[in-house]
């Protein structure tokens, strides 16, 4: 019920009331446990939204895509596992070239390069069709994998840029924060996304069922023959299918409200990857690349 519960509306004040009385009480303190004004630092603030937003793909991802394949199409957990253990193998093995790659060329281009993957990534994602294959799941997440370890590395390093060695303990801090506060926001707003989403097809699909529609009686006289062949008498049959048919309209309607989510994701990672331009290189870095 989200806010209409008295429960996490109470939480939900006591948590923006303290945030509203951190900021004061951290800003004023010669040492502060976590040190706001880095945040209003340009180099750092960019990284650290950046950071927000690569913390919330990676983590709604990793919860959306096996929840999708358990609830729609059926896999257990074990396999919906599998289909994500590709794009972690592709992770790890490009990790080691990231790292070298981050010692030549600029962090903000390899940010640039790595969100760019991701966005394209997730647009792929959006072809989603109920009779998506393992296959499609597994190169999916191969795709958006492709493209992170180019963003860790890069956007670390980058947070550092101008920094006093005395600022860099409250900068990593501060940066693991952004990822994982990014997660959470992306994890619960992707479904909330659903949730409101998938009320809204099943509506617009609903109404495709009007008795007058010749396609969904066309639909019904072949499920219903199904059924019948299947052994059940015409009257049940025809009842199971019109059952039947309104399943199918639920699975089709969670299914596009997670491919709106995954397209909201790629406009909003296209949209961030401009703002990489605003980060400064290091000093050690070469001029141009």
């Amino acid at each position: 019920d989200w806010f209409a519960s008295t429960f996490i509306t109470t939480f939900a004040v006591i948590s923006a009331v303290s945030f509203l009385l951190l900021v004061p009480w951290e800003w004023t303190r010669r040492d502060p446990i976590v040190d706001i004004r880095l945040l209003f630092s340009r180099q750092f603030g960019m990284s650290f939204l950046v950071m927000m937003a690569v913390g919330a793909v990676l983590f709604s991802t990793t919860q959306l895509l096996p929840q999708l394949q358990q609830t729609t199409f059926d896999y257990t957990a074990t396999l919906s596992g599998l289909s994500m253990m590709p794009g972690g193998i592709a992770m790890l093995m490009l990790m080691p070239i990231s790292g070298f790659a981050a010692g030549i060329v600029q962090p903000r281009y390899l940010i640039m390069l790595g969100m760019s993957v991701v966005a394209v990534a997730l647009w792929h994602t959006t072809s989603l069709t109920p009779d998506a294959s393992f296959s499609f799941f597994a190169y999916a997440r191969v795709y958006m994998m492709i493209g992170l370890p180019f963003l860790f590395i890069p956007i670390s390093t980058a947070a550092y840029v101008g920094l006093p060695p005395q600022k860099t303990d409250q900068a990593s801090s501060l940066i693991n924060v952004a990822r994982n506060i990014g997660g959470s926001m992306g994890v619960s707003l992707s479904n909330t996304v659903i949730a409101q989403n998938a009320q809204f097809h099943q509506s617009v699909l609903v109404g495709h069922t009007a008795q007058s529609s010749d396609t969904y009686q066309q639909t019904l006289r072949q499920v219903t023959d199904h059924f019948v062949a299947a052994g059940s008498p015409l009257v049940e049959a025809r009842q199971q299918a019109v059952g039947w048919i309104g399943q199918e309209i639920g699975r089709q309607a969670s299914l596009l409200a997670y491919v709106d989510v995954f397209f909201y994701c790629a406009i909003a990672t296209a949209v961030l990857v401009p703002f990489a331009l605003l980060l400064r290189p290091p000093k050690s870095a070469p001029a141009k690349r």
